[in-house]
Protein backbone atom coordinates (compact mmCIF):
# COMPACT_ATOMS: atom_id res chain seq x y z
CA UNK A 1 0.00 0.00 0.00
CA UNK A 2 1.39 3.51 -0.49
CA UNK A 3 0.06 6.59 2.40
CA UNK A 4 0.92 9.96 1.57
CA UNK A 5 2.34 10.90 4.90
CA UNK A 6 2.24 10.38 8.72
CA UNK A 7 0.53 12.11 11.41
CA UNK A 8 0.16 13.15 14.59
CA UNK A 9 -2.20 10.05 15.69
CA UNK A 10 0.49 7.40 14.88
CA UNK A 11 2.09 5.27 18.00
CA UNK A 12 -1.28 6.28 19.41
CA UNK A 13 -4.01 4.60 20.99
CA UNK A 14 -7.92 5.99 21.94
CA UNK A 15 -9.96 4.97 24.10
CA UNK A 16 -13.70 6.02 23.58
CA UNK A 17 -16.82 5.04 24.89
CA UNK A 18 -20.44 4.79 22.69
CA UNK A 19 -23.05 6.02 25.34
CA UNK A 20 -26.01 5.35 23.20
CA UNK A 21 -25.02 1.72 23.38
CA UNK A 22 -23.39 0.82 26.58
CA UNK A 23 -19.91 -0.39 24.66
CA UNK A 24 -16.28 0.93 25.05
CA UNK A 25 -13.77 0.60 22.91
CA UNK A 26 -9.72 1.60 20.99
CA UNK A 27 -8.68 3.12 18.39
CA UNK A 28 -5.05 2.66 17.60
CA UNK A 29 -2.45 3.41 15.05
CA UNK A 30 0.95 1.99 15.32
CA UNK A 31 4.09 3.43 13.03
CA UNK A 32 7.28 3.88 14.01
CA UNK A 33 6.80 1.82 16.86
CA UNK A 34 5.18 -1.44 14.96
CA UNK A 35 8.42 -0.83 12.23
CA UNK A 36 10.76 -0.98 15.58
CA UNK A 37 9.36 -4.05 16.57
CA UNK A 38 10.24 -6.11 13.05
CA UNK A 39 13.50 -4.19 12.38
CA UNK A 40 15.58 -6.09 14.91
CA UNK A 41 14.74 -9.47 13.42
CA UNK A 42 14.39 -10.51 9.40
CA UNK A 43 11.30 -12.31 9.72
CA UNK A 44 9.59 -13.91 6.80
CA UNK A 45 6.81 -12.19 5.57
CA UNK A 46 4.24 -14.15 7.17
CA UNK A 47 6.05 -14.26 10.63
CA UNK A 48 6.19 -10.53 10.28
CA UNK A 49 2.45 -10.36 9.90
CA UNK A 50 1.88 -12.60 12.76
CA UNK A 51 3.92 -10.35 14.88
CA UNK A 52 2.48 -6.72 14.19
CA UNK A 53 -0.96 -8.55 14.36
CA UNK A 54 0.27 -9.33 17.84
CA UNK A 55 1.96 -5.84 18.74
CA UNK A 56 -1.16 -4.37 17.32
CA UNK A 57 -3.54 -6.33 19.69
CA UNK A 58 -1.51 -5.95 22.40
CA UNK A 59 -2.06 -2.15 22.09
CA UNK A 60 -5.34 -2.32 22.10
CA UNK A 61 -5.67 -4.54 24.59
CA UNK A 62 -2.79 -3.24 26.73
CA UNK A 63 -4.32 0.02 26.97
CA UNK A 64 -6.49 -0.55 30.11
CA UNK A 65 -3.75 -1.98 32.41
CA UNK A 66 -2.68 0.71 35.26
CA UNK A 67 0.49 2.29 35.90
CA UNK A 68 3.82 0.35 35.77
CA UNK A 69 2.03 -3.00 35.14
CA UNK A 70 2.54 -5.09 32.38
CA UNK A 71 0.35 -7.07 29.90
CA UNK A 72 1.77 -10.04 27.47
CA UNK A 73 0.46 -11.77 25.04
CA UNK A 74 1.42 -15.05 24.09
CA UNK A 75 0.48 -17.50 20.90
CA UNK A 76 2.26 -21.17 20.99
CA UNK A 77 1.51 -23.28 18.06
CA UNK A 78 3.15 -26.50 16.77
CA UNK A 79 3.79 -25.72 13.57
CA UNK A 80 6.71 -23.95 11.66
CA UNK A 81 5.59 -20.72 13.86
CA UNK A 82 6.09 -21.59 17.44
CA UNK A 83 6.13 -18.99 19.31
CA UNK A 84 4.71 -15.31 19.15
CA UNK A 85 5.69 -12.81 22.38
CA UNK A 86 4.45 -9.77 23.09
CA UNK A 87 5.08 -7.05 26.25
CA UNK A 88 3.57 -3.80 26.94
CA UNK A 89 4.54 -1.59 30.25
CA UNK A 90 1.93 0.35 31.06
CA UNK A 91 3.60 4.21 31.91
CA UNK A 92 5.63 4.80 34.68
CA UNK A 93 3.60 7.84 35.50
CA UNK A 94 0.54 10.04 34.16
CA UNK A 95 1.04 11.35 30.87
CA UNK A 96 3.96 9.19 30.00
CA UNK A 97 3.96 6.96 26.94
CA UNK A 98 3.25 3.14 27.32
CA UNK A 99 5.92 0.31 25.81
CA UNK A 100 5.41 -2.23 23.73
CA UNK A 101 7.43 -5.00 22.22
CA UNK A 102 7.45 -8.31 20.37
CA UNK A 103 9.49 -11.40 18.68
CA UNK A 104 8.54 -14.52 17.11
CA UNK A 105 10.05 -17.97 17.45
CA UNK A 106 9.69 -20.37 14.52
CA UNK A 107 11.00 -22.93 12.31
CA UNK A 108 14.25 -21.64 10.40
CA UNK A 109 14.77 -24.39 8.05
CA UNK A 110 11.14 -24.92 7.10
CA UNK A 111 9.95 -23.88 3.37
CA UNK A 112 6.54 -21.29 4.46
CA UNK A 113 6.41 -21.07 0.51
CA UNK A 114 2.79 -19.28 0.13
CA UNK A 115 1.11 -20.66 3.35
CA UNK A 116 -1.12 -18.14 4.87
CA UNK A 117 0.64 -16.62 8.23
CA UNK A 118 -2.30 -17.57 10.34
CA UNK A 119 -2.17 -21.20 9.28
CA UNK A 120 1.48 -21.47 10.50
CA UNK A 121 0.53 -21.55 14.00
CA UNK A 122 -1.18 -24.81 13.88
CA UNK A 123 -2.76 -26.03 17.37
CA UNK A 124 -1.60 -24.18 20.51
CA UNK A 125 -3.04 -21.38 22.77
CA UNK A 126 -3.26 -17.92 23.04
CA UNK A 127 -2.90 -16.60 26.42
CA UNK A 128 -2.60 -13.24 28.32
CA UNK A 129 -0.64 -12.49 31.35
CA UNK A 130 -0.61 -9.36 33.42
CA UNK A 131 2.01 -8.67 36.10
CA UNK A 132 0.75 -6.20 38.39
CA UNK A 133 4.63 -5.61 40.36
CA UNK A 134 6.85 -7.25 42.83
CA UNK A 135 4.83 -9.38 45.69
CA UNK A 136 1.54 -9.91 43.63
CA UNK A 137 0.49 -13.10 41.53
CA UNK A 138 0.55 -12.48 38.62
CA UNK A 139 -2.85 -13.04 36.47
CA UNK A 140 -2.55 -15.57 33.75
CA UNK A 141 -5.82 -16.73 31.19
CA UNK A 142 -5.69 -19.39 28.29
CA UNK A 143 -7.30 -20.21 25.58
CA UNK A 144 -7.23 -22.68 22.26
CA UNK A 145 -6.33 -21.09 18.97
CA UNK A 146 -9.18 -20.74 17.55
CA UNK A 147 -10.83 -18.97 14.09
CA UNK A 148 -8.61 -17.95 11.39
CA UNK A 149 -6.62 -14.89 12.69
CA UNK A 150 -4.93 -13.68 15.97
CA UNK A 151 -7.89 -11.27 16.24
CA UNK A 152 -10.01 -13.85 16.35
CA UNK A 153 -8.29 -15.76 19.05
CA UNK A 154 -8.84 -12.74 21.30
CA UNK A 155 -12.35 -12.74 20.76
CA UNK A 156 -12.65 -15.84 21.90
CA UNK A 157 -10.43 -15.12 24.67
CA UNK A 158 -12.33 -12.45 26.14
CA UNK A 159 -15.95 -14.45 25.08
CA UNK A 160 -14.31 -17.67 27.03
CA UNK A 161 -12.24 -16.46 29.96
CA UNK A 162 -14.26 -13.25 30.47
CA UNK A 163 -16.88 -13.42 28.71
CA UNK A 164 -16.98 -10.23 27.70
CA UNK A 165 -18.23 -9.64 23.96
CA UNK A 166 -15.71 -7.83 22.56
CA UNK A 167 -14.34 -7.33 18.58
CA UNK A 168 -11.16 -6.36 16.29
CA UNK A 169 -11.27 -5.17 12.88
CA UNK A 170 -7.49 -4.60 11.99
CA UNK A 171 -5.50 -3.48 8.79
CA UNK A 172 -1.49 -3.99 8.96
CA UNK A 173 1.02 -3.59 6.10
CA UNK A 174 4.12 -2.31 4.96
CA UNK A 175 3.44 1.11 3.16
CA UNK A 176 5.59 3.69 1.35
CA UNK A 177 6.02 7.25 1.89
CA UNK A 178 7.10 9.42 -0.62
CA UNK A 179 11.09 9.28 -1.12
CA UNK A 180 11.21 6.62 1.30
CA UNK A 181 11.54 2.67 1.13
CA UNK A 182 8.56 0.64 2.22
CA UNK A 183 7.92 0.51 6.29
CA UNK A 184 5.35 -1.15 8.70
CA UNK A 185 1.99 0.34 9.54
CA UNK A 186 -0.90 -1.02 11.47
CA UNK A 187 -4.23 0.51 12.70
CA UNK A 188 -7.20 -0.98 14.08
CA UNK A 189 -10.72 -0.96 16.39
CA UNK A 190 -11.90 -2.79 19.72
CA UNK A 191 -14.84 -2.67 21.01
CA UNK A 192 -15.78 -4.60 24.36
CA UNK A 193 -19.52 -4.59 25.82
CA UNK A 194 -19.26 -2.95 29.15
CA UNK A 195 -19.33 -5.82 31.70
CA UNK A 196 -22.30 -7.28 33.37
CA UNK A 197 -22.96 -6.86 36.99
CA UNK A 198 -23.99 -11.17 36.72
CA UNK A 199 -21.49 -12.96 34.77
CA UNK A 200 -23.58 -15.11 31.54
CA UNK A 201 -23.54 -18.65 32.17
CA UNK A 202 -23.15 -20.93 28.89
CA UNK A 203 -25.56 -24.32 29.48
CA UNK A 204 -24.70 -25.47 26.06
CA UNK A 205 -21.45 -24.55 24.85
CA UNK A 206 -21.09 -21.50 22.40
CA UNK A 207 -20.88 -20.83 18.43
CA UNK A 208 -17.29 -21.03 18.05
CA UNK A 209 -14.74 -23.71 17.10
CA UNK A 210 -14.99 -26.86 18.89
CA UNK A 211 -17.92 -25.31 20.86
CA UNK A 212 -15.99 -21.85 22.56
CA UNK A 213 -18.23 -18.99 23.27
CA UNK A 214 -18.10 -16.73 20.97
CA UNK A 215 -18.71 -12.72 21.36
CA UNK A 216 -22.61 -12.93 20.01
CA UNK A 217 -23.05 -15.54 22.39
CA UNK A 218 -23.39 -13.62 25.47
CA UNK A 219 -25.59 -10.71 24.33
CA UNK A 220 -29.52 -10.91 23.98
CA UNK A 221 -32.35 -8.65 24.11
CA UNK A 222 -31.44 -4.50 23.79
CA UNK A 223 -28.23 -5.63 25.05
CA UNK A 224 -28.06 -7.69 22.33
CA UNK A 225 -29.31 -5.24 19.38
CA UNK A 226 -27.17 -3.04 19.99
CA UNK A 227 -24.03 -4.90 20.12
CA UNK A 228 -25.09 -6.47 16.45
CA UNK A 229 -26.08 -2.70 15.38
CA UNK A 230 -22.73 -1.30 16.15
CA UNK A 231 -20.81 -4.07 14.86
CA UNK A 232 -22.69 -3.91 11.78
CA UNK A 233 -21.05 -0.25 12.01
CA UNK A 234 -17.99 -1.86 12.71
CA UNK A 235 -17.89 -3.75 9.44
CA UNK A 236 -18.47 -0.99 6.71
CA UNK A 237 -14.82 0.94 8.13
CA UNK A 238 -12.66 0.30 5.25
CA UNK A 239 -8.69 -0.36 5.55
CA UNK A 240 -7.50 3.13 4.62
CA UNK A 241 -9.29 4.53 7.01
CA UNK A 242 -8.05 2.10 9.67
CA UNK A 243 -4.40 3.04 8.04
CA UNK A 244 -4.22 6.05 6.27
CA UNK A 245 -3.20 9.94 6.62
CA UNK A 246 -6.45 11.06 5.89
CA UNK A 247 -8.93 10.16 8.49
CA UNK A 248 -7.93 10.78 12.55
CA UNK A 249 -8.69 8.25 15.02
CA UNK A 250 -11.70 10.60 16.14
CA UNK A 251 -13.33 11.53 12.91
CA UNK A 252 -13.12 7.84 12.06
CA UNK A 253 -15.51 7.13 15.34
CA UNK A 254 -17.89 10.07 13.65
CA UNK A 255 -17.84 8.18 10.53
CA UNK A 256 -18.70 5.03 12.04
CA UNK A 257 -20.80 5.47 15.67
CA UNK A 258 -21.99 9.25 14.94
CA UNK A 259 -25.62 8.00 16.28
CA UNK A 260 -23.83 5.83 19.60
CA UNK A 261 -22.79 9.03 21.09
CA UNK A 262 -18.83 8.20 20.55
CA UNK A 263 -17.14 10.27 23.69
CA UNK A 264 -12.98 9.96 23.46
CA UNK A 265 -10.81 9.93 26.51
CA UNK A 266 -6.84 11.05 27.21
CA UNK A 267 -4.91 8.92 24.37
CA UNK A 268 -2.19 7.04 25.24
CA UNK A 269 1.12 7.06 23.53
CA UNK A 270 3.24 4.04 22.75
CA UNK A 271 6.85 3.63 21.98
CA UNK A 272 9.20 0.53 21.43
CA UNK A 273 10.83 -0.03 24.48
CA UNK A 274 13.05 -3.36 25.70
CA UNK A 275 13.42 -3.85 29.29
CA UNK A 276 16.70 -5.91 28.61
CA UNK A 277 19.69 -5.39 31.40
CA UNK A 278 22.83 -6.70 32.35
CA UNK A 279 21.69 -6.75 35.98
CA UNK A 280 18.30 -8.95 34.76
CA UNK A 281 20.71 -11.26 32.97
CA UNK A 282 22.94 -11.85 35.66
CA UNK A 283 19.63 -12.15 38.04
CA UNK A 284 18.27 -15.08 35.77
CA UNK A 285 21.37 -16.60 36.13
CA UNK A 286 21.65 -16.45 39.78
CA UNK A 287 19.39 -19.66 40.22
CA UNK A 288 22.51 -21.58 38.13
CA UNK A 289 25.80 -23.48 39.92
CA UNK A 290 29.18 -23.62 38.63
CA UNK A 291 28.77 -26.73 36.69
CA UNK A 292 25.59 -25.67 34.63
CA UNK A 293 27.48 -22.03 34.42
CA UNK A 294 30.17 -24.37 32.93
CA UNK A 295 27.75 -25.54 30.16
CA UNK A 296 26.95 -22.31 29.51
CA UNK A 297 30.98 -20.60 28.82
CA UNK A 298 31.89 -20.90 25.53
CA UNK A 299 35.16 -21.83 23.92
CA UNK A 300 36.88 -18.24 24.33
CA UNK A 301 35.75 -18.34 28.26
CA UNK A 302 32.68 -16.06 28.46
CA UNK A 303 29.01 -16.57 28.36
CA UNK A 304 26.77 -14.77 26.00
CA UNK A 305 23.26 -13.63 25.95
CA UNK A 306 21.31 -12.36 23.56
CA UNK A 307 17.52 -10.67 23.75
CA UNK A 308 14.98 -11.78 22.09
CA UNK A 309 12.86 -8.67 21.73
CA UNK A 310 15.75 -5.80 20.56
CA UNK A 311 18.85 -8.28 19.74
CA UNK A 312 21.11 -6.79 22.37
CA UNK A 313 23.93 -9.26 23.16
CA UNK A 314 26.05 -9.50 26.36
CA UNK A 315 29.22 -10.67 27.16
CA UNK A 316 29.59 -11.74 31.13
CA UNK A 317 32.81 -13.48 32.92
CA UNK A 318 31.33 -16.94 34.40
CA UNK A 319 33.09 -16.37 37.39
CA UNK A 320 30.86 -13.87 38.48
CA UNK A 321 27.60 -15.52 37.50
CA UNK A 322 25.60 -17.98 39.03
CA UNK A 323 25.17 -19.11 42.88
CA UNK A 324 29.25 -18.93 42.94
CA UNK A 325 29.45 -15.70 42.06
CA UNK A 326 28.41 -15.01 45.96
CA UNK A 327 30.39 -17.91 47.21
CA UNK A 328 33.25 -16.17 46.10
CA UNK A 329 32.63 -12.99 47.14
CA UNK A 330 32.22 -14.32 50.51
Amino acid sequence: MTIGTKIAWDDTVLPFQLDHSDIRGRVARLDGALESVLKQHEYPPQVEALVAEATLLTALIGQTIKLRWKLSLQIRGEGPVRLIATDYYGPTEDGQPARVRAYAGYDQEADLGDAAPFSLLGAGYFAILIDQGEGMVPYQGITPIAGSSLSACAETYFAQSEQLPTRFQLSFGKSTLPGEGAAWRAGGVMLQMMPKASPFAAKDGGSGDEGLLAHQDLVDGDEGENWTRVNMLLDTVEELELIGPQVGPTDLLIRLFHEEGPRVFDPQPVRFGCTCSEERVRQSLSIYGAEDIAEMTTEDGVVTADCQFCGAQYVLDPKTLGTQAGQDDA
